[in-house]
């Protein structure tokens, strides 16, 4: 089971963090993915991050202005979003997949949190 929580009103130029907490099955056996979906549009991958921690990977869209980190023993994965604009406003999701190396595509995700949305004002 996946919480997402975080999400907010903010800013242009702002930040937030968006935490998700997993409960259930080891946690450390999931990659982890950040995905977002905004009103009328697909959901969109947004960040990824290795079981361990050690490889992050962004979307074009964020990449420099969004983190995506892990803490294992707490079994918890976040989004630190700067210099937000309002283009990023939509729910945000967190994910987990069991796939050997890791993905980009909903598809590739087997388990979701409820989603928690960002809004960012202009």
């Amino acid at each position: 089971q996946l919480q997402a929580s975080g999400g907010g009103l903010v800013q242009a130029g702002g930040s937030l963090r968006l935490s998700c907490a997993a409960s259930g099955r080891t946690f450390t056996i999931y990659h982890m993915g950040w995905f977002r979906q905004a009103p009328g549009k697909e959901r969109e991958f947004v960040a990824a991050i290795d079981w361990s921690g050690s490889r992050t990977y962004y979307s074009d869209s964020v990449k420099g202005r969004f983190t995506i980190s892990r803490d294992n023993a707490k079994n918890t994965v976040y989004l630190h979003m700067n210099s937000l604009k309002p283009e990023d406003t939509a729910v945000y999701y967190c994910a987990a997949s069991e796939t050997i190396a890791v993905v980009f595509t909903v598809e590739g995700y087997a388990y979701w949190g409820q989603g928690t949305q960002v809004t960012v004002s202009s």
